[in-house]
């Protein structure tokens, strides 16, 4: 799985390439005039979970069209399937998580975060990601997940990274646990069917989970650093060297649309029923993460350290300061 997804990475590298050989500007967006006004299409790539919400609710509120962005989403399982989107001029930005974008700098994939996307809210055992259990399961902390199977979205990531930490921080030995790469929405049947014997889920999926039973024994990203920025969004290094005001522009609305969810959360967590089938008990139930402004370089610089530790960077280390600064 991990030479699959390095193949991808190397992927991305040919496409930008061949992208870059190109007589038009990929990436830049299409534009229309009407009455006067230019406005310019912009495709983001996301993941279908409560982390984006900010994205949506600026779009509603109307922060991105004031500024001229006629604002579309298309989603995806996870980071790494973003990553080539954005390169090859599929999506002008993309959402995802921090180790996904730290992967692909390290690989030479020209891409630069430019605006926080989401971060822990810091609660252990009420953060917006948790690793649940069935109800009746013998796993009763982190250190007991040694020697189970846990899945993640994607392998070689954040979540496995992570969900290590918090064994290695409960006494366990992060090396005995098992992982096996599901989409979040399919987590749930699966943690209630036996199929795993631990999940490591987003919202809603955790709630979902919860509603079932199933027990919350580790909180990866809170117990990794309560501060720890876990996405952000990015985009082509070609498109902010050639079209800087649109990427500009298009942070100004995401830090607008941070700030307003944070302040309005019962709007952001209504805005979820826009993108995601949930129900009304689940709405009312999940948790929330955190939606900061600006990204914490400390913890992005622990989880650097994680990652290299568990060999995802291969014998390169990511370059924070050119990546998020």
């Amino acid at each position: 799985m991990r030479r699959r997804i390095l193949g991808l990475v190397a992927a991305v590298v040919t496409v930008a390439t061949a992208a870059g050989c190109g007589s038009s500007s990929p990436g830049s967006g299409g534009s229309s005039a009407s009455g006067g006004s230019k406005t310019t299409k912009v495709t983001v790539g996301i993941i279908p979970i409560v982390d984006v919400a900010p994205l949506y609710l600026g779009q509603k509120k109307g922060f991105f069209a004031e500024r001229g962005i006629d604002l579309k989403m298309e989603l995806a399982q996870g980071g790494a399937a973003i990553v080539p989107g954005v390169v090859s001029g599929q999506f002008q930005f993309g959402f995802s998580n921090v180790t996904s974008l730290m992967i692909a700098e390290t690989k030479g994939v020209p891409i630069k975060s430019v605006v926080n996307g989401v971060a822990t809210n810091g609660k252990v055992g009420a953060d917006v990601t948790g690793v649940a259990v069935k109800k009746d399961s013998p796993i009763k902390s982190a250190k007991d997940l040694a020697g189970k199977t846990v899945a993640v979205n994607t392998l070689q990531n954040i979540g496995d990274t992570t969900v290590r930490e918090s064994v290695r921080k409960a006494g366990g030995d992060p090396s005995k646990v098992k992982f096996l790469e599901m989409p979040f929405d399919q987590m749930p049947a699966a943690l209630d069917g036996g199929q795993v014997d631990a999940a490591w889920m987003g919202e809603p999926a955790l709630t979902i989970a919860k509603g079932q039973g199933a027990r919350v024994v580790a909180s990866p990203f809170a117990e990794t650093d309560p501060k720890l920025t876990a996405a952000t969004y990015f985009a082509a290094t070609k498109l902010t060297k050639e079209n800087p005001d649109l990427v500009n522009k298009f942070t100004e609305a995401m830090t607008e649309s941070l700030k307003y969810a944070s302040e309005h959360p019962d709007e952001a967590r209504q805005i979820l029923t826009t993108y995601t089938k949930i129900d009304g008990e689940v709405l009312k139930k999940l948790t929330l993460p955190s939606w900061p402004a600006a990204v914490d370089m400390a913890s992005l610089q622990k989880l650097a350290a994680l990652g290299e530790e568990d060999g995802i960077f291969g014998d390169k280390k990511p370059d924070l300061d050119a990546l998020f600064s």
